[in-house]
């Protein structure tokens, strides 16, 4: 198995061999947070796509300072918000169905305990801004202002998203342990 820093110098000279080995290593990793953005696998599988377009053309920006998956998730965030002010305009449409099932799906659930995969699913019943923006701020730990600067919003309206976001899935999982 090559070592990260392998990988990279393999990836500065246009290896494939090292660009696949890199691919098999992290693509998992950085698919988990593609899918925490996207509103459906195939859109998350775009942003992977893009994401290690660019990470093997930049990977000669790594300075080795900090960890290499730091930097490419980094790159994978940057990658998803960009994907999210593309596709904005089209988030607001709905199907009639969609709007059916998630009024029914909104009954008072009291069970605490939960998986992730519930949670997952949970996560993508949110409207998409809630979900990026309660993304980036409860699992990504930036801070509202960062926030609101990568999506070009309102610092108070990243807080109040978030705070929707938040009692939206305190509401369906049963609240106590958001």
């Amino acid at each position: 198995m090559m070592t990260d820093l392998q990988i990279i110098n393999g990836c500065l000279k246009h290896d494939r061999r090292a660009q696949k080995i890199l691919y098999e290593k992290y693509a998992a990793i950085l698919m988990g947070v593609c899918v925490r953005y996207a509103t459906d696998i195939p859109e998350a599988e775009d942003i992977l796509q893009d994401s290690l377009l660019k990470i093997y053309l930049n990977i000669g920006d790594y300075s080795g300072e900090g960890s290499f998956t730091g930097w490419m998730r980094r790159i994978v965030i940057n990658t998803a918000i960009t994907n999210y002010h593309k596709t904005l305009k089209h988030k607001h449409h709905m199907d009639i169905d969609e709007v059916y099932s998630s009024e029914a799906g909104s009954g008072d659930n009291r069970e605490i305990r939960f998986t992730a995969e519930e949670l997952g699913k949970v996560l993508k019943e949110l409207p998409t801004g809630y979900r990026t923006v309660f993304n980036l701020y409860a699992i990504e730990g930036y801070k509202h202002k960062e926030i609101a600067a990568m999506l070009e919003i309102d610092v108070n309206t990243s807080k109040s998203q978030y705070s929707r976001a938040r009692s939206y899935l305190q509401k369906r999982l049963g609240g106590k342990y958001l």
